[in-house]
């Protein structure tokens, strides 16, 4: 099968728009970040999930998804998938940040695609290059920035868990589908950042959010966490690792035009070159043909998840 925009079938583009939008929309978050910046991380990001889980189960009681039993191994990779991609990504990334700035992590997690292309199979030789490209695009768009060791180790360890976020995802998608992953994955999160936080700052975790702060995790809870999480994870199985991880190059072009809109600063010359290498890496990577998948392999394992509509 070749990905190819004027032969696309419905189900592949839907997962084309939906990768594409989730991974614009976690872009977003950039610019919405200095809103909840002085409020206590580890307290805000349990609230943040926990506002996200609660809209996330409701939608699957009223989309009538019930419960589903977990067998011992898939509730270790859901524990692990929210362990990983959701409460140690965000303490990598805060950590990554007070020592090399957002740009140095920035960077580092542009090389999502090429990783996922590299772990769904046999990626052919074009779809590595799309890789290449959309990395590129992503280091120019954000830039290479200052910091030190201390700094790239925590960016590295944001890229293995965001990695994970996805690869974790893909056994428990044909069982749970997109919604209760999603839903799922944010309930674990939430007892998990609060020993987090009273560890780091005892009782000072949490206190009353401004009417700003309340506006930011609002924005982080509907649209970052609920609405991309769904996304994300109806697209992958429909895509496979390898395609889908292409669109996460989208992640500095949402926190350039978010900056544009909120009146942040106007792009610079290296934030369009790089949006526009971003934008070729993806025309090129949808071109290619899918990676090469077994039996056994995520991609072939998962094409079609339940209760993903």
């Amino acid at each position: 099968m070749n990905v190819d925009v004027s032969t696309v079938s419905r189900p592949e583009l839907r997962g084309l728009s939906e990768a594409a939008g989730a991974m614009f929309l976690v872009g977003t978050l950039a610019g919405v970040s200095g809103v909840i910046g002085d409020y206590p991380v580890y307290g805000g990001q349990a609230v943040r999930y926990l506002l996200a889980a609660v809209v996330l189960l409701t939608v699957t009681r009223m989309a009538g998804l019930r419960f589903v039993r977990l067998t011992p191994r898939e509730t270790a990779l859901l524990a692990a998938l929210s362990l990983t991609g959701l409460v140690i990504f965000n303490v990598c990334v805060i950590e990554a940040t007070r020592h090399g700035g957002p740009a140095l992590v920035g960077t580092v997690l542009g090389t999502v695609p090429l990783a996922l292309a590299l772990l769904g199979g046999r990626p052919s030789p074009r779809l590595l290059s799309a890789a290449a490209v959309v990395v590129t695009g992503a280091t120019v768009a954000t830039g290479l920035g200052s910091g030190d060791l201390t700094g790239l180790l925590w960016s590295l360890g944001a890229l293995g868990c965001e990695i994970c976020f996805s690869v974790l995802a893909i056994p428990l998608l044909p069982k749970l589908g997109a919604v209760r992953v999603s839903a799922y994955s944010a309930s674990l999160a939430v007892p998990l950042l609060v020993v987090a936080g009273l560890l780091a700052d005892g009782t000072a975790m949490i206190r009353v959010p401004t009417a700003p702060e309340i506006a930011g995790l609002g924005y982080q809870s509907l649209i970052v966490t609920a609405v991309a999480f769904f996304l994300w994870y109806d697209a992958l199985p429909r895509l496979g690792p390898g395609t889908a991880g292409l669109f996460a190059g989208l992640i500095p072009v949402g926190a350039i035009v978010t900056g544009a809109v909120l009146g942040l600063g106007a792009p610079s010359v290296p934030d369009l070159l790089g949006a526009a290498l971003v934008v070729t890496g993806i025309v090129i990577g949808l071109r290619a043909g899918p990676p090469a998948a077994g039996a056994g392999s995520p991609t072939a394992r998962t094409r079609r998840p339940a209760g993903a509509g």
